[in-house]
């Protein structure tokens, strides 16, 4: 803890920069598949959740949750990611 007189001399600490996610604040971003996935929720939820793992343009690695039933995502598809967090 800095006392009165060395407050002044160093000034007010900065605050950090915000943390943006892999979206950088953009509603989608698109990608390249890399590897499919099957997660399972944490408690109290149980099933087997479709994910795949995704290169986006930015170069950053992201697990995306796939919707719906079915799907037909393989290794190197083309995919527009969504920004945000899935229900569970």
């Amino acid at each position: 803890m800095a006392t009165l007189n060395q407050r002044p001399r160093r000034g007010r600490p900065k605050p950090p920069p915000p943390k943006l996610g892999a979206t950088f604040g953009r509603p989608q971003i698109k990608g390249v598949v890399i590897k499919n996935l099957i997660r399972k929720p944490k408690k109290p939820n149980s099933a087997n959740r479709k994910c795949a793992r995704v290169r986006l343009s930015t170069g950053k690695e992201v697990v995306c949750f796939i919707p719906g039933e079915g799907h037909n995502l393989q290794e190197h598809h083309v995919v527009l990611v969504q920004g945000g967090r899935t229900q569970d």
